[in-house]
């Protein structure tokens, strides 16, 4: 496995690489979902390009960026064990040689839901995955379903700003209770993620609930209360976007935030 750990080691080493490139960028504090990316990726590519960067333009002044999971070194056994072709670790500097801005911004995916929390978030993922697409020059992208409007966002700004990369949808990972995997989730106690399994069986009761005939802004609005009453400390959003066909999910378990979503049934009608 080549490690490149400067945007001049990726050159040089990128060549080397000869067929389809199929890429996953990460950052870091890799678990089985990341893993499931890049197996998903290795069924579509003759080689797998990882990058491992904690993007800074995607977090607010007071959200965890110092604080974020940095496991560098487990995360390279672990891509090394699955035979990933080569894996980038640039430096702030690298990805941002001059300055973060950035003349691409997130487009109509971008809006409500996790903009109405995070405004800064998508213009921060834009700017970056932008960057790293050029630098890593990959046939192929793949993006996990549990960031589900960054992966609308995504595929958008491809095709707006045409790119010839094909962004493949990976299903969500979850442990045995249905937990969505995330790095996030070693922020929380065990008591927490007791609670926090409760997510994912209250957003399939939205989705249900909608597909017997339940208004979805109520359905949304009853399970809502829910969270809060089975222990979550606040709740962003319970959402149905009927043009996504997809009930989406953020909420909080003391200073962590969890998201998820799920689709519908294709038969159900639209609103």
């Amino acid at each position: 496995m080549i490690v490149a750990r400067s945007y001049t080691e990726l050159k040089q080493k990128r060549e080397a690489l000869e067929g389809r490139i199929a890429f996953v960028p990460t950052m870091g504090a890799l678990h089985e979902g990341h893993i499931s990316l890049c197996r998903l990726a290795q069924a579509k590519g003759d080689h797998v390009v990882v990058s491992i960067f904690v993007n800074p333009t995607q977090f607010a002044p007071h959200e965890d960026l110092e604080s974020y999971p940095r496991t560098i070194e487990a995360d390279l056994e672990k891509l090394n064990e699955i035979g990933v072709s080569l894996v980038y670790i640039p430096s702030v500097s690298d990805i941002y040689p001059d300055d973060t801005a950035s003349s691409i911004k997130a487009g109509i995916p971008a809006q409500g839901l996790e903009t109405d929390f995070r405004p800064h978030f998508f213009n921060g993922v834009v700017n970056v995955v932008s960057r790293l697409f050029h630098q890593v020059r990959p046939d192929f992208a793949v993006f996990g379903e549990k960031d589900f409007q960054q992966m609308m966002v995504i595929r958008d700004m491809v095709e707006t700003q045409n790119m010839d990369i094909e962004i493949i949808a990976a299903p969500t990972a979850r442990d045995d209770l249905g937990l969505a995997l995330s790095s996030r989730n070693a922020y929380l106690s065990e008591e927490e993620l007791e609670i926090a399994r409760m997510l994912n069986q209250i957003m399939y009761g939205v989705a249900h609930g909608i597909l017997e005939g339940i208004d979805p802004a109520k359905a949304c609005e009853n399970a809502a209360n829910m969270l809060l009453k089975c222990g979550f400390d606040d709740v962003d959003y319970v959402a149905y976007k009927p043009d996504w066909r997809r009930v989406l999910v953020a909420a909080w378990l003391g200073r962590t935030r969890l998201i998820d979503n799920c689709a519908l049934p294709s038969n159900l009608p639209a609103l």
